[in-house]
């Protein structure tokens, strides 16, 4: 049977099977009913090892409510990461710089007044404009959780054990995509710091079952400081993880997503034998939230790409 395996990205998320349902129900929505298709599903759920309570605001995660950082995956109530080497620090200084070019002092004032991300005469220096109260809980989730990542950082909220976060997610998802059958196409959708996630598992992890699609949406894997942690594996002229993924690569991208909007195109990135693969395609979400993993799921291009892959 055909199986869909997503991985969520950066900030806090509702119980996992509270999360798979409302991504399900949102494809149901743009006319993809995965049940109805007969396509099972299941998530890889990291959201647990970050903070220490699941969000309970379901209709947040809807995409429907984007008044509040509270009600966006930009939710705050993360500690700013702590270098423990030089290389962490670079990598840190550089990732930030790509978010903003204010300092730390004019963001925490911007934030507290409410002001807009072109005020204060930054102008065209911020290239994906956001106001500051969503913009700075943004800055302090992604730089905490990639960090995390990719660095195989020990952490654990409090009341919650403290484990080596990339070890410890790889470990889920190698279980995840054994655990699905191999009658069928099988499928993984990755949304935000989840595309790093799949896309280090499927291309460096040893023992990772081969899928036959990848959907990544909302992603940062252009980043060049993302790509420069992903080596050894990653190469611009044969990055494609041609190795686990049997299929095609489709990336969905809102140019104003303020996650993937800096380098959004990854069909030049990462080359298979030196020619483009990855199939890149534009999308325009609603409201100023773009990051939405739900308004992604909801967009035409991305049923479509769905569809093709699990042969329905």
């Amino acid at each position: 049977m055909p199986h869909v395996t997503f991985i969520h990205g950066i900030a806090n998320k509702p119980p996992a099977e509270d999360l798979l349902a409302i991504w399900c129900r949102a494809l149901a929505e743009a006319g993809a009913p995965l049940s109805d298709l007969g396509v099972t599903s299941s998530i890889v759920y990291w959201a647990d090892l970050m903070y220490a309570s699941p969000d309970t605001d379901l209709t947040a995660h809807e995409g429907v409510l984007e008044n509040t950082p509270q009600a966006i995956d930009a939710s705050g109530g993360a500690t700013a990461p702590v270098p423990a080497t030089p290389e962490e620090a670079a990598f840190l200084a550089a990732l930030r710089a790509r978010l903003t070019s204010a300092g730390d002092a004019e963001v925490e004032a911007a934030a507290a007044a409410g002001a807009s991300a072109t005020a204060g005469g930054q102008g065209a220096l911020e290239r994906v404009p956001l106001p500051w109260f969503l913009k700075k809980p943004l800055m302090e989730v992604l730089l905490r959780d990639v960090h995390h990542y990719l660095f195989d950082t020990p952490f654990g909220p409090p009341g919650r054990p403290v484990v080596p976060i990339r070890a410890t997610i790889r470990e889920r998802f190698r279980t995840a995509l054994a655990a699905v059958g191999a009658n069928g196409p099988h499928v993984v959708v990755s949304h935000s710091m989840g595309t790093v996630i799949a896309y280090d598992c499927l291309k460096r992890l040893e023992g990772c079952a081969r899928v036959d699609g990848l959907i990544t949406i909302g992603s940062p894997l252009g980043l060049d400081e993302i790509q420069d942690q992903l080596q050894p594996g990653w190469s611009r002229a044969d990055g494609f993880p041609h190795e686990r993924v049997a299929d095609r690569w489709f990336n969905l991208f809102d140019r104003l997503d303020p996650v993937c909007g800096f380098d959004p195109e990854l069909a030049n990135d990462y080359r298979r034998g030196g020619q483009d693969t990855v199939l890149d395609q534009a999308v325009m979400n609603s409201g100023a939230w773009r990051h939405s993993a739900t308004k992604y799921l909801r967009q035409p291009a991305f049923v479509q790409a769905l569809r093709s892959l699990l042969k329905r």
